[in-house]
Order: structure tokens, then sequence, then C-alpha cells
């Protein structure tokens, strides 16, 4: 896996919901990471502004990409999420990269990553909800540096490893990641998360620790102390775009900070397939119609 995606919402929510004068001091330096972050579909763009109000549920496409100089990237990382007040609950479902879809506004048949390469994060909301037949809100898009700098900015995580590898991308005499508890800085959390050749699970085991990593990044932001919060912030407005407002923002954490404690997560199924060369994941109809019952019945 290329990155991550952390919830931004909910972080800034834990930031806002405490108290004391340093608290309003940040209020400001919130207001404008979320303006450096706002980046809004366009008018004929997939998200609805319109459905996040006072304890609405709503649904986020995140968008994890690996951002180049000249290059716009793949979403490696796709996890439509849904956030529901009234219950109180928060569902990831990890649609896999390879995916064969249509990609909408592009007249082909590709892997579904491709379309953000495409047409950024317009036409992956539009080719997701075609594909699921779904209306998603809106979306969060993070760059691979971006879960480092999160990660460090956090004081690193604990995470639970199920398999032992060696990572000779990390540091110069690689990095052992033995099987139970790990203490991971940014840069041993991106290793964690990417690896996918040395799982015999492959996507589906990489996206598993993807989505352990967005919640193990929300849940130590929700504990960090004040003295955090500057590189936080720092972290997330330099490597996070998002077409929901600071106000929309504010709304979700307010009502749907306890969400981060009731979380269901799911990988969306598939056969594997190689068409002209290429490999797929082919998802059948049905699974495609579990997966959309799944989120409106998140929402």
């Amino acid at each position: 896996m290329k990155k991550v995606i952390i919830a931004l919402s909910i972080l800034i929510g834990c930031i806002l919901i405490g108290s004391g004068t340093y608290v309003y001091a940040l209020y400001h330096s919130m207001k404008e990471t979320a303006s450096q972050m706002y980046q809004p579909v366009g008018s004929n763009g997939a998200s609805n502004s319109e459905n996040t109000g006072r304890s609405k549920p709503l649904s986020i496409l995140l968008l994890g990409v690996d951002e180049r100089p000249n290059d716009p990237g793949r979403s490696d990382t796709m996890i439509v999420m849904t956030i529901n007040p009234k219950n109180q609950k928060l569902q990831m479902i990890s649609i896999p990269r390879d995916t064969r879809a249509e990609i909408v506004g592009k007249g082909k048949v590709d892997k579904i990553n491709s379309a953000y390469a495409y047409g950024g994060p317009k036409m992956a909301m539009d080719t997701v909800n075609q594909f699921l037949n779904i209306h998603l809100d809106h979306y969060i898009k993070i760059n691979m540096q971006g879960l480092k700098d999160l990660v460090d900015s956090v004081g690193g995580i604990t995470v639970y490893n199920d398999i032992s590898w060696h990572d000779e991308g990390i540091y110069k005499k690689g990095y052992y990641y033995h099987k139970g508890k790990l203490h991971l800085n940014g840069a041993q959390a991106l290793g964690y998360a990417r690896m996918r050749h040395l799982d015999p699970r492959g996507d589906f085991g990489r996206n598993e620790r993807q989505r352990q990593v967005i919640m193990a990044v929300i849940n130590k932001a929700a504990s960090a102390p004040f003295t955090k919060y500057n590189d936080i912030l720092k972290a997330i407005g330099h490597n996070v775009q998002t077409d929901l407002t600071f106000d929309q923002m504010k709304d979700i954490a307010l009502h749907g900070q306890k969400a981060r404690k009731n979380v269901v997560s799911y990988e969306m199924k598939g056969d594997n397939a190689y068409i002209n060369g290429i490999y797929y994941l082919l998802v059948s109809q049905s699974e495609r119609n579990k997966v959309a019952q799944m989120i409106e019945s998140g929402l």
C-alpha cells in the first residue's frame, strides 16, 4: 500500500471538545488548516454538501494517493467510510485497487484505482458511485508522505501485527516487524501499511493493515496532549485535501466523535483474473449489492 487515510473530521473533533484557553487559541489554526485543505470537486461533482448537518449520517470516500512530480498518482487506497452520529458507529469498507470497473467520464474499463489518475477525486467518486450504485457525500485524500508525518505528529502508534517480516526499505539495515504488539514511528508505520508481497493474503492483508493504522492514528490523536495539536494540524494541512468545510468538520466531530469506539471493517471480495495479461479483481454483482447494502445500513 502506498499510504493510508485519517478520518480528519473526528481528529479535529478531539481538539474541539477539549477545554481551556489553549483550545480557543487553536481555533484559528484549525480554521486556517481547514481552508488550506479545502478542495471542492466542482459544481458538477459527486459530493453533496447539503447532506452534512447536525446529527446527520454521511459517507466519505477516503483516498490514499502516491503523488509525485508531474504524476497525479493512483488511489491505491480506497475506503468508503460511513459515520452515523445517531448510533455512534463508524464503518470502513476497503475497495481493492485492482477491482475492474468502468471509469466514469473516461469511457473505458480499467482498474478502479486509475480513476483518480484520470480525473482526480471527482472521477474517483463518480466511478465508485456507479460501481456500487451509491451516492458518496464527500472525499478526503492524503498523500504517502502524509502517513509518515501524521504518525510522527501523534508520537507514533501501537498496532498488533499477526505475521512477521523484514522490510529492507526501512532504514539502512532494514526493519523487522515481529509478530505481536508493535510501536511504530512514521517511517515504520508507512512500511507496515504498504507491505503486500510478503503477505500471503496480498492486497487483502495490506488493506487490513491500512484500516488498523487509520484507527491507531485516530485513537492516539484523541488522547494526545494539547502541545501535540500544532504538529498534527501542520501534518494535516500539508498532506490532506477534502471538500468538507470547516463548519461541516465541526458538526461531524461534535456529534460523531464517539463513533471511533464502535468500528466495523470489511474488505470487498472478488475473483482473481487475468485479462489481456493484466491482473484484475472481478467483483460479482451480488457482492456489489452486499457492499451497497452495508453502506446504506451504515447511514
